[in-house]
């Protein structure tokens, strides 16, 4: 039986390649994609995640536009100014593949939450991989909507390494009051993949070229995707032509599990210091006494991840996956 999933994107090219794995894996059942503001303007994640759906053949996916501005904050920081260095896209909002032909749902991403998680029959596995605003929404309507959850799966933070900040990762940084409650709404299980974690799952050109050449309009698009990154992040990481493309290492860790090493700890957010706001403070004392909340990715396997990469997106449509 394939797992049931609903992804939560602030899509840009890493959302997208997230997204494609998980409407083109056969044991994964994307029921939807919920939207939110983040790396662009929700008015472009919304487009964008239309684009990808129906470039890959799937617009019978139904995308959710959710939240356009964090839960507690005002102001909301655009992503552009760190934008070359986090991959996506530096010319404009748009994804470069055609617009979309698809519309998105009338219904709100947060009440396509709400009730689909208080009607399920059988658990559901979150993936939010952007700001974690249409999750906490969806909690303070109904804190008991945890018990429907059998796992979260959040690209979200950093320990060692950040991006925004000097102390914080993107997506906890845009709504760190979201992301705080998330964390501590009580979920069966979490799983956290930080920046830690995601830059160690580095895809390098020759898979892109690999991508390209399969010709499939997965591949075409991964392709694409992943280059700009590559052409971002330049001098940046420790192996030359590569880049990480975050959000994919939780549903590829969907799959394989092993593609990610975790350890349990207790996770919280600062959501008060002008220094440190938006980062996931990670109690790795041997001998602390909070209970763990997370299971935190520390490592990742970057060949296991491009192997999987090249499974699912260069087969044809109708072929089975097979293992690398």
């Amino acid at each position: 039986m394939s797992r049931k999933i609903i992804l939560d994107v602030d899509t840009g090219t890493d959302d997208a390649v997230a997204i494609m794995f998980a409407a083109l894996h056969p044991d994964l059942d994307l029921i939807g994609v919920t939207t939110v503001n983040g790396n662009v303007p929700l008015e472009n994640t919304t487009d964008n995640t239309l684009r990808v759906l129906d470039w890959i053949g799937r617009p019978d996916i139904p995308v959710f536009a959710g939240l356009a501005r964090p839960i507690a904050r005002l102001g909301f920081p655009s992503a552009k100014h760190f934008e070359r260095d986090s991959g996506d896209d530096p010319h404009g909002s748009a994804l470069p593949i055609p617009e979309p032909r698809s519309v998105r749902q009338d219904t709100g991403a947060v009440e396509f939450l709400v009730e689909t998680l208080r009607s399920a029959t059988e658990q559901i596995t979150l993936v939010p991989v952007g700001p974690l605003s249409n999750i906490a929404t969806a909690l303070a309507i109904d804190p008991s909507l945890t018990e429907a959850v059998d796992e979260v799966v959040i690209m979200g933070g950093g320990h060692a390494v950040t991006n925004v900040t000097a102390s914080a990762e993107f997506n906890i940084w845009a709504d760190p009051e979201a992301a705080n409650m998330v964390l501590s709404a009580g979920f069966g299980r979490l799983t956290l993949v930080p920046l830690d974690a995601t830059y160690q799952a580095l895809i390098t050109r020759d898979t892109c070229t690999a991508l390209e050449e399969s010709a499939t309009p997965a591949g075409i698009a991964a392709s694409r995707f992943i280059s700009l990154r590559i052409d971002a992040y330049d001098g940046t990481v420790a192996v030359d032509d590569a880049a990480p493309v975050h959000d994919v290492v939780c549903t590829a860790y969907l799959v394989r599990p092993e593609v990610i090493t975790t350890r349990s700890l207790h996770v919280t957010v600062d959501t008060t210091s002008p220094l440190t706001i938006g980062r996931t403070v990670m109690d790795t004392r041997l001998k602390s006494t909070q209970k763990p909340n997370a299971d935190v990715a520390f490592g990742a396997d970057p060949q296991l991840l491009a192997d999987l990469l090249l499974d699912v997106f260069t087969r044809p449509p109708s072929a089975p996956a097979t293992e690398r």
